[in-house]
C-alpha cells in the first residue's frame, strides 16, 4: 500500500514543490516508510530545459523534504509517493519515485503489487535486455513501459524519414518557402500527435503484460504525465482539476489569458484533491489511462483494454520488442472491482472512492455489526462502547447508536506513532501498541466494555488492546470487528503475506476470543461488508463486484493459493 500524487500547471512560471509536500502529507497515512519527489521544468526553460530533480528517501514526508530540498525541486510538473513496502525491501533505493534515462526519461510512482513478477524479470532482462537493479515491482513497471515507449519512437522516426524522403522524390526541390513551412508544421502536429498514441500504445502494452492490483503514475520529461490503473480496478486513483491562475487574464481587457487553461492532479485519494484546492472530476476506471500533455495543456483520456465479445480474455503475441522476440500477453477482461479494505482501513474518512463515500460506508459497518451482536447476544450485558482509535471511530459511534449505549473515548492516541499494522515486523508491532494507546481508566472501571476495530489481522494489537482494558478495570471485554475474519494472504499490495500469520487460520470466533484473551468476539459478516458499501453507489456507477480476497480466498485476476 503506497500513496501517489502528480501535477501539472499550466503556468510554466509555477512549482508544483509545496502543493506535491502538501499532498503527500495528506496521503501520509498510506506509507510511512519512503517518501520521495520529481519535478521536472518546462523545455522552454532559458537554462535548464527539462531538467529532472529528484528527491527520496526513508522516513515521513516531513523529515525527507528539508527547505534546502525543496527550493531544488523545480518545475511545473511532478510526481510525488509515500512508500509502504510490500514488494522488495526497505532500501532507500526502493524509495519512490523510480528513473530511467531512455527514452526521453521516464520515472514512475506506484501503488499496489504485480503477481506475475518471475515472468516479468525475465521478459525485461533477456528480452529488453535491460538492467534490474532493485527488487521492487514497480522497476519492472517502470521499464516494460520504457521499452514500448523507445520501440515506438524508433518506428515512427523510420516512417518520418521514409515520408521526407518520398516527399522529396515527388517534388524534387520544387516547393516553395510557404509550402516548406505548411509541411514543417504539419509534421509536428503529426508528431505531436503521434506521441499521444505511442504514450496510449505502451499503457495498453503494460496492462496486458502485468497481472495484480495497481494504479500508478509516469512522468515522461518534456511530454507529460500518465495515470492509469489495472484492469479490475483493485486500486484507486482519482483525477482532479481547477482553472489556472495563469487564465486570470481572460476579460480583464489585457488580451493575455485564453480562459480555458487548467491545471490538473492525479493522486491515490480524492482527500488529497480537496486540500490542494481541486475539484474531483472523476475516478480513473479500470484500464484506463489518463495522459496530461505538458506540452499543450491538454487532457487526453483512453480506453486501453476494450473486453472482448464474448469472452473473458483473449491471448495474442507481440513481437514488437528490440530482439523481436516473440512474447505472450494476454488481454484481460474489463470489471471493476475495487479492493474493499480500502474502506475498512486504508482509505482516510473524507475521501470518495468510486464514487462512494469511505465515512458513510464506515456508518454503514456500524449499523450492520451491532444489527448482528443483538441477533448473536439478544440479552447483552454492555454498558459503553469503546473505539480503538482512529479508523474504528465511525464504525463504533453508529454501533453505539444502535445498540442504544453509551460512546466512550477509552484510549487516547499517541500520533507521533505509525499506524501498527502497516508497521514492518511483528515485534515492531506488539511493542507500539502500548507506546501508541493509553487507556482513560474511568471509562473502563467496573464497567463490560464493548471493544470496536475495523479489523483483526495477526491478533497482536488486539490482544494487547484486551489485556490494556483489563488492566484498567473493565469487568468484561467484548471485541468485534467491521470486518470479516481474514483468513487468507492479500496478494495486491497489503501486508498479510502468510496465512500462518493471521489469528484467523484455522480458528473459530470462539478460538479467537480465547486467544485475544476476551469475552467473546463478533466479525462482520462478508455480505453485509459488501452491502456496506454497494448500496452507497451512484446508479449510474454501480458497484457490483469488489476484491475481498483475504476473506474469500477469491483473487480476481485468477490466482489460487492455498
Amino acid at each position: 500500500m503506497c500513496g501517489i500524487i502528480a501535477l501539472l500547471l499550466a503556468s510554466e512560471d509555477d512549482h508544483v514543490n509545496q502543493m506535491l509536500f502538501d499532498g503527500l502529507t495528506v496521503l501520509q497515512h498510506r506509507g510511512q516508510d519512503a517518501a520521495g519527489i520529481v519535478t521536472a521544468e518546462s523545455p522552454n526553460h532559458p537554462h535548464h530545459p527539462n531538467r529532472l530533480h529528484l528527491r527520496k528517501d526513508n522516513g515521513l514526508v516531513k523529515d525527507v523534504f528539508q527547505t534546502h530540498h525543496m527550493v531544488e525541486l523545480r518545475g511545473n510538473v511532478g510526481l510525488g509517493h509515500v512508500r509502504y513496502p510490500t514488494a522488495g525491501g526497505s532500501s532507500c533505493a526502493e524509495a519512490q519515485p523510480l528513473y530511467t534515462n531512455y527514452p526521453h526519461g521516464i520515472c514512475v510512482a506506484h501503488n499496489g503489487n504485480l503477481t506475475n513478477t518471475d515472468e516479468l524479470e525475465g521478459l525485461v532482462r533477456d528480452t529488453y535486455s535491460r538492467h534490474i537493479n532493485t527488487e521492487s515491482d514497480s522497476e519492472l513497471l517502470l521499464n516494460i513501459f520504457a521499452e514500448s515507449m523507445a520501440v515506438q519512437a524508433k518506428a515512427a522516426r523510420s516512417a518520418g524519414r521514409a515520408k521526407t524522403a518520398a516527399g522529396g522524390g515527388v517534388n524534387g526541390g520544387q516547393q516553395d518557402h510557404q509550402d516548406r513551412q505548411e509541411d514543417q508544421q504539419d509534421q509536428e502536429q503529426d508528431q505531436q500527435d503521434d506521441i499521444v498514441q505511442q504514450v496510449f500504445r505502451s499503457i495498453t502494452t503494460v496492462l496486458q503484460t502485468c497481472r495484480g492490483g495497481y494504479a500508478g503514475i509516469y512522468l515522461i520529461n518534456g511530454i507529460g504525465l500518465v495515470g492509469f490503473r489495472d484492469p479490475h480496478g483493485i486500486r484507486p486513483i482519482v483525477l482532479g482539476s481547477r482553472r489556472s491562475a495563469c487564465s486570470a487574464g481572460a476579460g480583464t481587457g489585457t488580451g493575455t489569458g485564453t480562459g480555458n487553461k487548467m491545471d490538473y492532479v492525479l493522486a491515490s485519494e480524492s482527500v488529497a484533491i480537496d486540500t490542494l484546492g481541486f475539484e474531483l472530476v472523476r475516478d480513473v476506471m479500470p484500464g484506463e489511462a489518463i495522459f496530461l500533455d505538458m506540452r499543450s495543456g491538454e487532457c487526453h483520456t483512453h480506453q486501453c483494454l476494450s473486453p472482448p465479445p464474448a469472452a473473458t480474455s483473449t491471448t495474442t503475441t507481440n513481437n514488437t520488442n528490440t530482439n523481436n522476440t516473440n512474447t505472450t500477453t494476454t488481454t484481460p477482461s474489463l470489471s471493476l472491482s475495487p479492493c474493499i479494505f480500502e474502506y475498512v482501513y486504508f482509505a482516510r474518512p473524507d475521501s470518495i472512492m468510486d464514487g462512494v463515500s469511505v465515512y458513510e460506508t464506515r456508518l454503514k459497518m456500524g449499523e450492520k455489526l451491532a444489527q448482528k451482536i443483538e441477533r448473536l447476544h439478544p440479552s447483552h450485558d454492555i454498558d459503553v462502547v469503546i473505539p480503538i482509535p482512529d479508523t474504528s471511530r465511525t464504525s463504533a459511534l453508529q454501533a453505539a447508536y444502535i445498540l442504544g449505549r453509551p460512546f466512550r473515548e477509552g484510549f487516547i492516541k499517541n500520533r507521533y506513532i505509525a499506524r501498527t499494522f502497516i508497521m514492518p515486523g511483528q515485534a515492531s508491532r506488539k511493542k507500539s501498541v502500548r507506546l501508541k494507546l493509553n487507556t482513560i481508566k474511568s471509562e473502563f472501571a467496573g464497567r463490560n466494555v464493548l471493544l470496536v476495530d475495523d479489523s483483526i489481522v495477526r491478533g497482536t494489537t488486539a490482544r494487547e488492546i484486551v489485556q490494556m482494558a483489563r488492566d484498567a478495570g473493565a469487568k468484561k471485554v467484548y471485541f468485534t470487528s467491521a470486518a470479516p475474519p481474514i483468513r487468507y494472504p492479500n496478494i495486491y499490495g497489503i501486508d498479510i503475506p502468510t496465512r500462518q500469520e493471521l489469528v484467523a487460520y484455522e480458528r473459530n470466533e470462539e478460538q479467537i476470543a480465547k486467544h485475544i484473551g476476551c469475552e467473546w468476539v463478533v466479525y462482520q459478516d462478508l455480505v453485509d461488508l459488501e452491502d456496506s458499501v454497494r448500496s452507497l453507489a451512484r446508479v449510474d456507477r454501480p458497484l457490483d463486484k469488489f476484491d475481498c480476497s483475504c476473506f474469500s480466498g477469491e483473487y480476481v485476476t485468477g490466482e489460487t493459493i492455498g
